[in-house]
């Protein structure tokens, strides 16, 4: 784990207030890679455990969204795999970020946001819980208040779900 934090029983308290969470897909969910079939499919490589650390969440109670720039049938496939809600070919994720947390009645500052590339840098800045993943481009890097140990597509996930666990049902 990296955090910014000098305080950690104020991130803890954060950790414990978010109710939403919300994740890029490419490089967050996948290792941000892409096999391209000689027909022009895609196909993704992800990590199970980060299913199974989003199972758990969602057990728990916690609000989940998968919002990608990416528009494609692998992204639609992965999300109905989890049960999670996916909005995707959002050039501008921000404002689909308000509304789908508006419509639930939940705070920016009540959001964590997972991402990993400059086309992330503006939830990044608006939410409560920035969160960049250890592979994350070098210009997003200093916009996360926690920077995962695992980089995107190789269990980031998992751990982002596993440390909100932890502060919602204590060691």
């Amino acid at each position: 784990m990296e955090t910014s934090e000098k305080d950690p029983a104020s991130f803890d308290s954060l950790l414990r207030s978010i109710r939403l969470l919300v994740m890029d897909f490419d490089g967050v969910l996948t290792d941000n890679g892409v096999y391209v079939m000689e027909d022009g499919r895609e196909s993704v490589r992800c990590d199970r455990s980060d299913g199974l650390g989003l199972e758990r969440l969602a057990a728990s109670g916690m609000a989940t969204l998968i919002l990608s720039k990416e528009k494609n049938p692998v992204v639609s496939a992965r999300a109905n795999k989890l049960k999670i809600p996916c909005i995707q070919g959002q050039n501008e994720k921000l404002g689909v970020l308000v509304a789908f947390a508006a419509e639930r009645g939940i705070g920016l500052e009540a959001v964590a946001y997972v991402g990993n590339d400059v086309n992330d840098a503006e939830c990044l800045k608006a939410v409560g819980l920035p969160i960049v993943v250890a592979d994350a481009w070098p210009d997003v890097l200093p916009l996360g208040r926690y920077r995962t140990t695992r980089p995107g597509g190789r269990g980031a996930v998992r751990e982002v779900c596993d440390l909100l666990l932890k502060a919602r049902n204590g060691p």
